[in-house]
């Protein structure tokens, strides 16, 4: 009888381990998996190299106004990276509406590097008027403004080739900027 009790025991907790593993597994679709997976691979595999790939221009830009300088995030590139593969089948340039700062980069084909976002980014400076803390009309500075606002102090961001074979960059920021009625420095 003491047998059978144990037998029936461990049947009901491998029933209960097994029906929550299957439970958790549904709760995410098959992208979603396999784009937590591929964040995690190419967190460990993104070099120090590529990391500066993003901060060196980012703090260049910050720099020529004095701008503390920002720090690399494991989390915000995580973030990013997720964001980026959940965008991967249209390239689309679709925020990921969190509490994060967000600049989203397009190009067509593969060869772009996080230097191109980044200039493209800071190309929008022409575009703001300081003195007004406004966009020309009809132009983008909202990408150039988050990079160079003072309270963000991390960045952390990712690159991927999307099924088009176009490039996605995405670049996130914490604290993030934009803050509607205030200047960026």
């Amino acid at each position: 009888m003491e047998m059978r009790a144990k037998f029936s025991y461990y049947l009901l907790g491998g029933f209960l381990l097994l029906s929550s593993f299957v439970s958790l597994s549904s709760s995410y679709s098959d992208n979603d998996v396999s784009s937590h997976l591929m964040s995690r691979r190419l967190l460990k595999t993104t070099s120090n190299r590529a990391i500066q790939q993003f901060l060196i221009p980012h703090n260049k830009i910050r720099a020529e106004l004095r701008l503390p300088p920002l720090r690399w995030s494991k989390k915000l590139a995580r973030f990013a990276s997720w964001w980026a593969h959940k965008r991967q089948g249209d390239c689309g340039l679709i925020h990921s509406n969190s509490d994060y700062g967000e600049n989203l980069f397009w190009g067509t084909g593969k060869g772009w590097k996080p230097r191109d976002a980044v200039a493209a980014w800071a190309a929008e400076k022409g575009n703001y008027n300081y003195k007004t803390n406004s966009c020309r009309n009809n132009k983008q500075c909202l990408h150039y403004t988050q990079m160079i606002w003072r309270s963000s102090l991390r960045v952390g961001c990712a690159k991927v080739v999307c099924r088009t074979g176009d490039t996605l960059i995405s670049c996130n920021y914490d604290p993030h900027g934009n803050v509607v009625g205030q200047k960026p420095f």
